[in-house]
């Protein structure tokens, strides 16, 4: 279509050009130069700017409706200046361009706009195309900033959604858009997507050979930031590894242990690791084992020991603590103090654990409940005439002619 018009035009600017020839004089092409000039300038001044108002307040109120201008107001939002303003400008340009041709007809400069013409018709294509891959990115950039607002709107309402999750989705969301985005630029350029897709597959397949590590250490921490073992602020234990978790990202997880020191764990070895979570029930059970004298009466032990836990602010009221006979030791009867904390840290263990030691022995002290230390009893056989216990007060010493000094 645009060879059809660029062919079209020299046949009319000739016309033109013989009908602007019959002025003859200076002055005439001066005062038709003026005339253009001046309706060009009522035009695009006065009249384009009424018409596109009108124009845009009648498509605005009669024929989109509210949700249509909800999403025209967000693409002006993102526009430098509105979109009336736009079209207005657009409008100026071609009545510009117009009046350009026309001047250059009227002072006889034919070839020139026939170039010009021709030019423009040659590059309208690429123009349009232009302006449609533009529209297309600006669509796309408007896009990302919505699903920043939905996501970031969507983790306030859901209470279990983490600030990774929202981070992954976010990722996951603008990768989306950028490569819809590409692809339809790509495809409205003319260029073939199939070889690249190919290509693209043989360089995934040489990539996901060399990187295996890498990426199941992402696919891994993709699937934890979803499955959510353990959130950024817990206690936890991967494998050998205890501390604090202090941050997840796609290819790693990193905790602080207890004295201060940063791990990294690949997220793959994670996925692939018992994990123990000590803070996620908001409480935490501790056990510890204190030994009484087999001549102290169990009972009342028990009832000692468990009097004083639950008088100890460090330990939780519910679920309650318990006093348990674990087993016969070689010096004592085994009791077991099971008691539990909320919002379990390893202070806080650590805290409660000392408080019941310091309670619990104090108790014991007071109620003469023995806590003895470790016992051997010996029996010696009859035959062997049992055990000889020798005095440990030192015998005289009996001189001897090899101990009597010499005189």
């Amino acid at each position: 279509m645009a060879l059809t018009v660029t062919g079209m035009v020299p046949a009319s600017l000739s016309e033109a050009q013989t009908f602007l020839e019959e002025l003859g004089t200076t002055e005439g092409r001066l005062a038709v130069s003026a005339a253009v000039l001046v309706a060009v300038t009522v035009v695009a001044l006065f009249l384009a700017p009424y018409v596109v108002h009108t124009l845009g307040y009648a498509i605005r109120n009669r024929l989109l409706n509210d949700r249509m201008v909800g999403a025209v107001d967000t693409v002006a939002a993102y526009i430098p200046t509105s979109l009336g303003g736009l079209v207005l400008r657009l409008v100026q340009a071609g009545l510009l361009f117009a009046a350009l041709v026309s001047l250059l007809i009227v002072w006889g400069l034919v070839d020139a706009a026939v170039t010009v013409v021709r030019f423009t018709g040659l590059s309208l294509p690429f123009l349009v195309s232009a302006t449609i891959s533009a529209g297309i990115f600006l669509g796309a950039y408007i896009a990302m900033d919505l699903f920043n607002d939905l996501i970031d709107q969507f983790g306030k309402e859901a209470d279990r959604v983490t600030d990774h999750q929202q981070e992954i989705l976010l990722r996951l969301s603008h990768l989306g858009v950028l490569a819809f985005a590409v692809t339809g630029v790509l495809t409205l350029w003319g260029i073939n997507l199939s070889g690249l897709l190919v290509g693209a597959g043989f360089l995934g397949i040489v990539v996901g050979m060399a990187a295996r590590e890498t990426l199941g250490s992402m696919i891994a921490g993709f699937v934890l930031m979803f499955s959510r073992p353990f959130t950024v602020g817990d206690w936890v234990e991967v494998g050998d590894d205890e501390g604090i978790v202090t941050n997840i990202t796609i290819m790693n997880t990193r905790l602080k242990n207890f004295d201060g020191e940063a791990i990294v764990i690949p997220n793959d070895l994670v996925s692939n690791s018992a994990i123990t979570n000590r803070t996620s029930q908001g409480h935490l059970r501790t056990r510890l084992e204190v030994g009484i004298d087999y001549e102290a009466d169990p009972e009342y032990a028990q009832e000692t020991a468990l009097e004083t836990m639950k008088g100890l602010d460090a330990v939780a009221d519910a679920p309650p603590p318990q006093v348990v006979s674990k087993a016969f030791g070689d010096s004592a009867i085994v009791l077991e103090l099971r008691f539990w904390i909320d919002r379990p840290t390893p202070q806080h263990r650590w805290y409660a654990v000392e408080s019941v030691v310091h309670g619990v022995k104090t108790a014991f002290e007071e109620a003469d409940i023995k806590i003895p230390y470790p016992q051997r009893e010996l029996t010696g056989r009859a035959e062997t005439g049992g055990f000889r216990v020798r005095d440990s007060v030192p015998e005289e010493r009996v001189e001897t002619p090899a101990t009597r000094p010499e005189e």
